[in-house]
């Protein structure tokens, strides 16, 4: 899957190099995400609401609203029912999809727009990056009130976890020291 500026998704058959869908939206995409059961597609770009879109037909199925911003990141809960948008607002919001009249946790960031997000696949932790010198690793089991705050100078590229979440990546760039810190 594919998110672009020019105001579309695609979806990739990479096997077959083929093009299977091509969703559009009334402004750029910067970043989507496909739910555990590969039904829903998170949906955020320039734009203050974020979107939940079936991922067969490309139509809306809800709006998540209450950034101030526009968003960089999703992410998915891997029991499907929660998901997680970055926004230049500096915050990370979790929404659960059974309920999405307002977000079960409103995370707030040090420095600047929260550009990468991910789940351990045991669904015990969020990882949280900012786009430099912060990186926030949160409990989902205490509700996203107990976290870790990884603190270093540099630009963030992304951050990422081993199958097994044994090791958190985070991807830095420094003038000085370019680096992967693991």
């Amino acid at each position: 899957m594919a998110s672009n500026n020019d105001c579309g998704v695609r979806e990739y058959d990479m096997e077959r190099f083929q093009l299977l869908n091509h969703f559009r939206f009334s402004w750029p995409v910067n970043h989507t995400s496909l739910s555990p059961d590969r039904r829903l597609i998170g949906v955020v770009g320039d734009h203050l609401d974020g979107l939940l879109v079936d991922a067969q037909n490309g139509k809306t199925v809800a709006t998540v609203k209450g950034h101030l911003d526009f968003s960089f990141a999703t992410a998915w809960h891997p029991d499907g029912h929660v998901f997680a948008t970055g926004n230049q607002d500096k915050t990370c919001r979790v929404w659960d999809i059974r309920n999405l009249s307002s977000s079960i946790a409103i995370l707030k960031g040090n420095l600047g727009a929260v550009r990468s997000i991910r789940f351990s696949s045991d669904g015990q932790f969020m990882v949280v990056a900012e786009p430099a010198d912060f990186v926030h690793v949160y409990s989902t089991k205490a509700d996203y009130k107990r976290r870790q705050e990884i603190d270093f100078f540099g630009e963030i590229s992304g951050v990422a976890l081993s199958p097994d979440d044994e090791s958190l990546y985070i991807g830095i760039w420094d003038r000085t020291y370019a680096a992967c810190y693991i």
